[in-house]
Parts: C-alpha cells; structure tokens; sequence
C-alpha cells in the first residue's frame, strides 16, 4: 500500500517558465484530469538553484512556488552524470554550456566531457531527472528517474538537444539525438520519473 501523499487537486502550478517543459509536462498530467499552470503565467520568479543534488534544486523550486501560490507545485531537476566524473556535469549540466553573451554552447559541454573523461575506460553515464511534488503545508514526495546507458564520441545524430547526441542508453545502438521522440520518450529519465509520480501520488481522471 502505497505511503505517499495523494494529489487531491484539479490543478498545480509548474514550477518553470519554460513553455516547452509546460507543454509537455501538461500533456502528461491531462490524463489524470489535471490541468497545469506555470510560474511564468503567474507572474513568479524561479529561485535560483543554489543546491548541489537534482533533490535539492527540485525540492527548491517546488516549494517556493507551492508557498507563493499557495498551490501544489511541481518541480524537476535533471542532467547528465557520467560516472568517470564523478558525476558530473550533474546538476550543472546546463552551466557547462553557458557562454557569456547568455547563450549556450552544448557542442563545447560535449566536448569539454569528452576531454576530461577520454582517459578513463568506463563510458558509462545516465540521464537523470527528480520530480518533487509540494504542498503549501511544506510537505513534499520526490521521484527520481534515471536512464542509464553510455557516453559516445563523436557525437551523433541531428536530433534532440543538450548532450543527446553523445548518449546511448543501455540496450540501444542509437544515440538519443538519433531516435525519434516516441523512442526517446519511452525510454526517457523524465518519463522515467513522471511514472513514479504517478504510481505514487495521482489518481486517473
């Protein structure tokens, strides 16, 4: 029997102002007779993500919206850990690709994990993605997807974004910039994780 807290409302609010993670993550939710709101139609700031584990940052996020809009919130952190650097990028997967005009260069943040981690024999890596659901109360339920497989080089494939196109999940031939959306989200960490939360806190509408 399952110990987690149960979703009760119609509505949360998406810790993101990202339209394309607001997208997505509203598509999944639709299912279960919950609609979604964002941070950015709300007009909230996303606090900056000062925490240095995917839990931390989600758990973060989530809270800080859930008390500002006294809403359920959700929030994800998620990134590429290879294992020869001890994880890294990790939560910084998206800093390594940082450029100073603002913009990000995930060509050079392949590279950069390519030099460091040629010399080691273990290839391995994996995407990672942990959900935090939170209640104005501060209570939280946090899941954690992950995707295991292996780093590549050179990078392959015209498709996905970040560091897609130097990963191959486990089983697979293809990188993730290789596959086609369906197949990367099937077997995807966010996917992964989304399935989690579901299990654990909603119910199907």
């Amino acid at each position: 029997m399952s110990t987690h807290r149960r979703l009760e409302a119609d509505r949360i609010l998406l810790a993101t102002h990202n339209a394309g993670k607001l997208k997505e993550v509203s598509a999944m939710l639709a299912e279960y007779g919950i609609a979604v709101s964002s941070a950015a139609e709300l007009g909230l700031p996303v606090p900056d993500e000062t925490e240095t584990t995917f839990l931390g940052n989600a758990t973060l996020k989530a809270l800080a919206a859930a008390r500002a809009a006294n809403m359920v919130a959700l929030a994800d952190d998620s990134g590429f850990a290879v294992s020869a650097l001890d994880g890294a990028p990790g939560v910084y997967t998206a800093d390594w690709a940082e450029q100073p005009d603002g913009t990000r260069d995930y060509a050079g943040a392949m590279a950069k994990v390519e030099k460091l981690a040629r010399h080691s024999p273990d290839r391995t890596a994996a995407f990672v993605c942990t959900l935090v659901l939170a209640w104005p109360d501060g209570h939280t339920e946090a899941f954690e997807g992950r995707c295991p497989g292996q780093w590549v080089w050179p990078p392959r494939g015209p498709g996905g974004f970040g560091y897609d196109p130097m990963f191959v999940p486990d089983g697979q031939g293809l990188t993730f910039a290789e596959m086609d959306t369906a197949a990367k989200k099937a077997i995807g960490h966010r996917g992964r994780a989304f399935a989690l939360l579901a299990e654990g806190c909603l119910a199907r509408g």
